[in-house]
């Protein structure tokens, strides 16, 4: 049995991938309360900006963890076109619960829907992201912290839904992200101690990318994303400001309605 170590850079990987996943997932909140405040081509763009928004962080945020993710005895590889596909699964899959619960009528099932549609997605995520580790021998899941990890993802991903349709405040949002940011590092790591690795020590190389020459690099790129959306969010007009506005220059026709 290989010995693995989460944090090779002890604290600094897990806290970065929380604060990722926290970003993700307050900008994800912030765009679908403001998609729910829109309506048509408005809606939609927001309901795609939430979901690349929750699914970059997550995603930043299980690769970012992986940087700190080692094994005694083998080095470790990326699977460079597995690992790029992790990424566009997380995007499709959110973006899918996302719209569920942004066009739907009955507010109930749209919620169980798109909480568990992002859950899995969130879950096969991290499992294709697991899928894509290359090292020197084989890797096994111990099954009941697979299923605890997805139940973790499903309800997470479920809360965080609620918390978009029922909170407004900017300061239950954050509170909601940093909720929703522990849910899926929690969901990360409990995936993550399923894992184990028996090692067959080999002096062959591995095929694929180290996580240095792809991954950080990648990490960085969504990271910076993510905190120009951010930028961009913040500062854009709510729909309440712009109809505050447009009616202040009104002010005949305001008072008609």
């Amino acid at each position: 049995m290989g010995h693995l170590d989460h944090a090779t850079f002890g604290w600094l990987t897990p806290a970065l991938s929380y604060a990722m996943a926290c970003t993700g997932a307050a900008l994800g909140l912030r765009c679908t309360v403001r998609a729910l405040g829109a309506t048509g081509r408005s809606r939609r763009n927001w309901l795609v900006t939430a979901a690349s928004a929750i699914g970059t962080g997550i995603w930043t945020m299980h690769f970012v963890a992986m940087l700190g993710f080692g094994v005694n005895g083998t080095d470790i590889r990326y699977d460079v076109p597995l690992t790029l596909l992790s990424l566009v699964v997380a995007m499709l899959v959110v973006c899918a619960g996302v719209f569920a619960v942004g066009h739907s009528r009955d507010r109930t099932r749209a919620l169980l829907l798109g909480g568990l549609t992002t859950g899995l997605g969130v879950a096969s995520m991290h499992y294709l992201g697991m899928a894509a580790v290359r090292l020197h021998g084989q890797v096994g899941y111990d099954p009941p912290l697979v299923a605890l990890s997805v139940l973790i993802a499903v309800v997470a991903a479920t809360a965080a839904l609620w918390a978009a349709l029922n909170i407004k405040s900017p300061l239950a949002v954050t509170g909601a992200s940093l909720i929703m940011g522990a849910a899926v590092s929690s969901m990360h790591y409990t995936g993550m101690f399923a894992v184990s690795v028996h090692v067959t020590p080999s002096g062959g190389s591995l095929p694929g990318a180290t996580a240095m020459q792809f991954i950080f690099p990648l990490a960085v790129g969504l990271g910076s994303y993510l905190f120009l959306t951010s930028a961009f969010v913040a500062l854009s007009p709510t729909t309440g400001e712009r109809e505050a506005s447009a009616s202040a220059q009104r002010p005949v026709e305001s008072s008609a309605h």
